[in-house]
């Protein structure tokens, strides 16, 4: 699928299901996304880029596996959890207010099935984007400065225990926060330490990294500012303040 038609089916809409179009499990047991027109996609999404896009700072294979193998059966196992449940066809931002009360296999599956599409989205070639003057000041006045920020961040990512995931999320007050996760957790969620809308993520799984860096996370992380999509996050911090 072509850069611009998943930007339009799958892109910002998809991966932040707290706004504008919603993400459903569909009647037949295919995720789907119903935009704005009220069309339906009924499709694993692909990715916006290549495998090797990402090359240096995350390789082809481990793209393609993370992609295709891990991210595809939180996908697939999220589907059959709630097929023929009261769940399908909830939209997503639903089903996490409340997942407490919800199964392992919900939980799990379909925050890793969302927590993807936002790491997927979140990242582009190398240089391709800078955050804008808006959010650089709404950086600098949550952290101090932009330094300040990735090192917060950067801190998160490397101590998380474990599987997880690290944030910069908007708070209520619309004020910026960094946290992290365990496991497929993310801050759409009542059971998370930290709740917010998502507007960057890291994903700190040893899949993620673990062909090229073995159990280096840190030079994982440090890598991963190569290779943020500044202007998705930017587009969902002018959506999230809207929302």
């Amino acid at each position: 699928m072509e850069r611009r038609k998943f930007v339009k089916t799958f892109g910002f809409a998809a991966a932040t299901a707290w706004i504008g179009p919603k993400l459903f499990a569909g009647s037949k047991g295919i995720a789907v996304t119903v935009n704005a027109e009220g069309s339906v996609t009924p499709e694993f999404p692909a990715l916006p880029y290549a495998y090797n896009a990402l090359e240096p700072y995350i390789d082809a294979r481990t793209m393609e596996i993370h992609y295709d193998k891990h991210h595809r059966a939180y996908y697939t196992n999220f589907v059959n959890a709630t097929k023929g449940t009261p769940l399908e066809g909830m939209a997503l931002e639903e089903i996490f207010s409340s997942v407490s009360k919800q199964s392992d296999a919900v939980r799990n599956n379909g925050g890793g099935y969302y927590n993807h599409l936002v790491f997927w989205n979140n990242l582009a070639a190398p240089g391709s984007s800078a955050p804008s003057d808006e959010l650089t000041a709404a950086i600098n006045k949550s952290f101090g400065s932009f330094d300040k920020f990735r090192e917060t961040f950067n801190t998160a990512a490397k101590t998380r225990f474990g599987s997880g995931w690290a944030w910069l999320y908007l708070n209520a007050d619309k004020s910026l926060a960094i946290g992290s996760t365990p496991n497929q957790d993310n801050p759409l969620m009542d059971v998370s330490p930290v709740k917010g809308k998502p507007l960057l993520t890291l994903d700190v799984w040893e899949h993620a990294y673990y062909l090229k860096y073995q159990n280096k996370r840190v030079d994982y992380v440090e890598a991963f500012w190569n290779v943020v999509n500044w202007k998705e996050v930017n587009d969902r911090y002018q959506k999230a303040l809207k929302g």
